[in-house]
């Protein structure tokens, strides 16, 4: 085998080498998080684009037309663009949505962004590469330090179902929700006979303790049959 072969092979061993190096980094972190794509999946997913931007990169080694039309065809943009196309199918398998709860945002990006790595190592931009490295890492650890600490608002959805015979008017129900730090957002309501009245609503405070306050005021409550209190989250 060439000399120069040799050379082209141990580089490619080691763009692979460093993709999934770097993606597993990436993956760690949401595997530490219990994220159901974590530290293989971002692996594979940075590997996989290196090894796809090698196809354009490297086709000197297995597409032998020096000049002309389908030389000029062969641009590397097309396959990056096709990879963070392929990528979208990936990214949308993480996130669920459960009532107002969406779920599996960030890793989606963190899927994305570890593909768009892949593309950098593929191509042999290596410290760009190291640097969205850290600063991915940095915004998956760090922000998440920084949301803990903001005043933001919490939405919940609620629902309550008073035993028969121990109806509570909206007034009622609002400002037992107010004495507990809450606002409403939507409310809506019905009465089913022998069943009691139910109410059904958005709630939300800035106060991230409330909700588990909520709940142990519901329980101590006799007229309640029964209550949900589901907080929506990313």
């Amino acid at each position: 085998m060439p000399a120069a072969s040799l050379e082209v092979l141990d580089e490619i061993a080691v763009r692979l080498l460093v993709s999934l190096l770097f993606g597993a980094f990436i993956g760690l972190e949401r595997s530490y998080h219990g994220r159901p794509a974590g530290f293989r999946t971002h692996a594979l997913v940075c590997m996989a684009s290196a090894a796809l931007m090698l196809v354009p990169m490297y086709e000197q080694e297995w597409f032998r037309v020096i000049d002309g039309p389908v030389r000029a065809a062969l641009d590397p943009t097309r396959m990056a663009q096709g990879i963070m196309t392929g990528i979208g199918f990936l990214g949308a398998g993480v996130i669920m949505k459960d009532g107002l709860s969406v779920r599996g945002l960030t890793t989606a990006a963190s899927i994305w962004i570890t593909a768009g790595l892949g593309i950098l190592v593929g191509i042999g931009f290596y410290l760009p590469a190291a640097i969205t490295v850290v600063l991915t890492v940095g915004a998956l650890s760090g922000f998440r330090w920084v949301e803990r600490r903001m005043r933001t608002e919490s939405y919940a959805q609620f629902s309550v179902r008073f035993l028969p015979g121990h109806v509570a008017s909206h007034a009622e129900v609002v400002a037992f929700l107010s004495q507990h730090g809450f606002s409403m957002a939507e409310l809506s309501h019905w009465f089913r006979s022998g069943d009691g009245m139910e109410y059904r609503m958005v709630v939300y405070t800035r106060d991230h303790g409330a909700i588990r306050r909520l709940s142990e005021a519901l329980r101590e409550r006799d007229d309640i049959a029964e209550f949900k209190l589901a907080p929506a989250g990313d």
